[in-house]
């Protein structure tokens, strides 16, 4: 609910004694010049674009005229927290492609944008005037009246004075009165403001957030609790990898330990061959559950990064793998454990189904992205269904705003391209 907090404080009694006076009182005010300039830019882009649209040179003034409300709603969020502390939210979409020709596509076809520019237009031409006269008149009522015993004095020289054009003060007893006067109406006067400021917040927060039940609002609410539920498998996977790896295999190591020194002390048959035999299970059983922990969660991902663990999954491979991945420095958690179980869903792929006798795994770190390539010189024909396991992976990439690319004609080569945020999309943004 909007400004929810300003609303609160409006009823106490404290409310005069704390900052949301003049909290409230600088939010109107700054919406004189930002209105006076928005006003300005309305007319001249208007003007000169229809004047200049027989000529083609206008069209491009218009765009602009189209989209001022973009920039204009992006200012109005942040100046909204004077007032309101709840972030409003910004409601468009990224482009689907890079480029300012994409940009201006998807910013076409957004309601909201064609929202911001109703709210830029209403700006410029009613909201600034209407703050500016409440303002004016709360300045000129207590400054009139305050300034009464000055004007006396400096104008009149000591004589009657007209005060607001309403009354007249013929002395300094009666000048002095009203001035008191001034100063008393100024905390009276502050309440109105503080209303003015939370009805100009409501209309703000309607016409430039996302509908509460609406499509925008239920797609980020998804994306968060899709991110939410990452977060949470991941943290049950490590909880998982820990108590198999503080626990039951550390409880195998003893095991195997034991029945090997029982094979030392007790060498005869037929004790010995089934202390052996025992020694052998349990030695399996360790490196089945090392295998099975690695599955999990791999205790090198966690120690080492991304690039050491990716070069663990590659020396197990059955396939010769090549290695070169550059990472400057370690990435956040959910990034790493994504691409490394899709190098390593990619590397089984390779060992089972393609035929190949070697694979590459490459990876740049550029800018805000991260790219891993895997390439195999297989027989190609991989696609992400058919139970390979590439749609969970591009599911879970797409989670933190990355995208799973696949190459794969018949004969080959195979190539699965991983791109994804080096910070993870929040979906919120």
């Amino acid at each position: 609910m909007s400004s929810l907090t300003l609303r609160r404080a409006l009823v106490r009694r404290r409310y005069l004694l704390g900052g949301w006076p003049w909290r409230a009182a600088l939010y109107l005010l700054s919406s004189v010049p930002a209105g006076l300039v928005l006003l300005v830019s309305v007319v001249l882009l208007a003007a000169t674009g229809a004047a200049l649209t027989p000529v083609l040179v206008g069209l491009p003034l218009l765009l602009m005229l189209a989209l001022i409300g973009v920039p204009v709603a992006a200012v109005e969020r942040r100046r909204l927290r004077l007032v309101d502390p709840v972030r409003l939210g910004d409601p468009h979409r990224a482009p689907e492609r890079a480029g300012l020709a994409a940009w201006l596509l998807t910013r076409l076809r957004e309601p909201a944008t064609w929202r911001e520019f109703g709210y830029a237009l209403l700006f410029a031409g009613v909201l600034w005037p209407l703050e500016a006269l409440l303002i004016g008149g709360v300045l000129a009522v207590c400054g009139g009246l305050s300034a009464t015993p000055l004007v006396m004095a400096a104008v009149t020289g000591g004589e009657e004075v007209r005060v607001l054009k309403l009354y007249v003060a013929d002395s300094y007893p009666q000048a002095f009165a009203v001035a008191l006067l001034g100063v008393a109406l100024l905390p009276l006067l502050a309440y109105p403001l503080g209303w003015a400021a939370v009805a100009r917040a409501a209309l703000t927060r309607a016409l430039l957030g996302s509908e509460p039940g609406g499509l925008d609002a239920r797609i980020e609410e998804l994306g968060r609790s899709r991110m939410r539920l990452v977060d949470a498998f991941e943290a049950e996977r490590r909880r998982i990898e820990r108590d198999l790896h503080d626990g039951a295999q550390q409880r195998l190591v003893a095991l195997s330990m034991t029945l090997g020194l029982a094979r030392l002390e007790s060498p005869a048959e037929p004790l010995g061959g089934l202390l052996a035999k025992a020694h052998d299970e349990a030695g399996a059983a360790l490196v089945e559950i090392r295998e099975l922990i690695r599955g999990i969660h791999p205790r090198v991902l966690t120690d080492r990064g991304l690039a050491a663990a990716v070069e663990d999954v590659a020396d197990r491979s059955a396939v010769p793998v090549d290695v070169d991945l550059h990472l400057p420095r370690r990435l956040p958690q959910p990034v790493e454990t994504a691409v490394y179980f899709a190098v390593c869903e990619a590397l089984a792929n390779v060992a089972r189904h393609s035929g190949a006798t070697r694979a590459r795994v490459t990876g740049r770190a550029d800018g805000g992205r991260l790219t891993v390539e895997v390439r195999d010189d297989g027989n190609g024909g991989a696609a992400t269904g058919g139970g390979t396991g590439l749609q969970g992976v591009a599911d879970r990439l797409s989670v933190l705003g990355g995208r799973l690319l696949l190459s794969s004609p018949p004969g080959g080569p195979t190539v699965l391209r991983l791109d994804v945020p080096r910070v993870p999309a929040d979906p919120a943004e």
